[in-house]
Formats: C-alpha cells, structure tokens, sequence
C-alpha cells in the first residue's frame, strides 16, 4: 500500500493538525510505502510572505520529524522541489470541469476571505492537489475530515482520465481518523481550530509552553451545565471529550464514564493535563532539529530524489497516453 499526504507550511501546527494528520503521518510509516509532502506551492494561492514561506517550510519539517516521521522510513519532501506536481496539474486540468472546481467548499471558504485578490490558484488548488496524490499512484491518503471533497474529486478525476486514456491512474481512498479528524477552536467550538482563521486563545500549538496549554484548556468554552457527555447543544465538551479520547488513546466512552458526575473543572484539568504530556516530546525535539537548517535542507532534498523517481514515471506514461511530446520521450 502507497501512501501520499500533503500538509501546509502556514505557520505553526496546532493541536488539530497534530491529531488530525500528524499522528496519521507517524502510523502510516507501519502500514505501507509512506510519502509526505510540504505543500509550499499551494500556499502561494493565498497573500503570503516569501521570507516566511521558506522559515515555515523548516518549522513544518521541524516538527513533522520531532513527532516521528523517519526519513529512512518515509519520504518526506518540499513539494516544489518535484516539478512532475505541476506538469501533471496542467495535464489533468484537461479532465477536469470548470464545475467540479466551482463546487469545491473551501474555495468558497477562502476565496470569501480574501479582501484584494481571490487567486486564480486558489480555484486552481485542487487540481494541483489531485496531482499530487496521483502522480505516486497512492491507495491511502491520511487526511482530517475537510479534506475529504478534494480525494473525492481526485478519484473522480482519476476515473475520468482512465476512462478516454487507459488504466493508469489509482482512484485513492480516503482515510479520516474516526476521533478526532475535526478538532474545533477551544473559544469558539462550532468552527475548526485554525492558526490563520481560529481564536488565539482556543488554538493549542503543539509548541506552546504547558502553563500556555493549561491556560488555554482551562479557559474553554462549554455550557451551563455538568455533565460531561458529547451532545448536539455541548459543542465545547464534545470537543474536549474526543481530546482526551485521542491523546489517552481510549474511547470517547471511557472518557465519559470515568468523568460521570465530577464536573467539568476537574475533567479540563485531565484534559489539560494529558495534552501537556502527549505534545512535550514533539516540543522537545523540535528546537534541535529546527536550527540545523542545513540538516532540514538534506532531508528534504533527499526525499525529492526518491519521490522525482516515482512521479517522473508516472508523468512519463501518462504524457505517453495522451499523446503529448515524441512518443517514448
């Protein structure tokens, strides 16, 4: 089994990136051929600094290794160091309908948002993102639950190409965490936590001091009353419940059976607690591996090597098939 996730350089991780892709990143490593990419090219759909957009590279490096991505155990590459990802963009974009862009959620997300400039790239984003998962024939794409659109669209186009050029591309499947795959701001509960559209105070980043981390926990919105037990009209503690699921790694339950009648201070303080303990040794490692530049730049190049490897072929057959430059080139 092939496994292919993109993740942004936008800033620092929080919590939600954390369990919703990051710790699918480090299991997949047991499961199958793992590759992961920094998605820098997609990050320029949005107004962006170029200064920072080569630090966050780094960070997102940084911290994607310090939670246990090994280089000799997955590829881990910078997605524009492999230009097959934009050569095949514009050779899929040729089986893909203006409509099929136009229905895509976050576009209308985003683009909204935008005050001077709703890029062409950023309706344009899914292609390339299509891209990337098919240019390595990938089976599994680990990914949170907003994401699941953009792989429904890539099995979509896959099946279209393969249906006027010949069986060459993999419709890949989806693989959404069942906790856990939509954590939400800890103010603002009903929206997902985000370091560009969220709270400050109700993102947790997986680099924050723990006093930070307890602060921020012990401070999260809930309801008027007690009981700690998921609900439709609890969106705070049903939030803070698939927390302490995923970081204790038990079932939402078990949570809620074993805090059955204690209050929600004591239950925030086991949450926030348990979130100390689970992101420390990321924070840990993090600050070594982030000032060995040089070292980020080595991995990174060497995992464009492997992955050029795969996607040049891929891009060559299906240059082939649709009967673009001299046959056999």
């Amino acid at each position: 089994m092939r496994i292919f996730s993109g993740i942004q350089p936008t800033g620092r991780k929080h919590l939600g990136n954390y369990i919703g892709a990051i710790r699918q990143y480090v299991e997949g490593q047991d499961r199958g051929e793992a590759i992961y990419c920094i998605v820098d090219l997609h990050a320029i759909s949005v107004p962006y600094e170029p200064v920072e957009l080569r630090d966050h590279v780094y960070d997102t490096a940084a911290i994607l290794l310090a939670a246990g991505l090994d280089p000799d155990r997955c590829i881990l590459f910078r997605q524009s160091d492999v230009r097959e990802h934009t050569e095949l963009t514009w050779l899929l974009s040729a089986v893909t309908s203006h409509g099929d862009l136009n229905r895509m959620t976050q576009f209308k997300e985003k683009s909204a948002r935008q005050r001077e400039l709703a890029s062409a790239a950023l309706f344009f984003y899914p292609v390339l993102q299509v891209a990337d998962v098919l240019a390595y024939r990938a089976g599994d794409v680990p990914v949170g639950e907003d994401q699941r659109q953009h792989v429904e669209l890539m099995r979509e186009i896959a099946r279209r190409f393969n249906e006027r050029f010949g069986e060459l591309l993999v419709e890949p499947e989806v693989r959404v965490p069942e906790v856990g795959a939509r954590i939400m701001d800890l103010q603002e509960p009903t929206a997902k936590m985000s370091t560009t559209g969220g709270s400050e105070q109700g993102t947790v980043l997986v680099l924050d001091e723990p006093d930070v981390v307890r602060k921020k926990v012990m401070s999260a919105v809930t309801d008027s009353g007690s009981d700690v037990v998921r609900a439709p009209d609890k969106p705070g503690i049903s939030n803070l419940i698939e927390i302490l699921s995923v970081v204790r790694g038990v079932g939402t339950q078990e949570v809620e059976r074993e805090f059955a009648g204690s209050g929600y201070g004591d239950f925030k303080r086991a949450v926030a607690d348990a979130v100390v303990h689970y992101v420390a040794p990321v924070r840990e490692r993090y600050a070594g591996l982030r000032g060995d530049e040089a070292g980020l730049e080595r991995t990174l190049a060497a995992g464009a090597e492997r992955a050029r490897a795969i996607a040049s072929a891929t891009v060559a057959e299906v240059r082939e098939a649709m009967g673009i430059g001299a046959s056999g080139s």
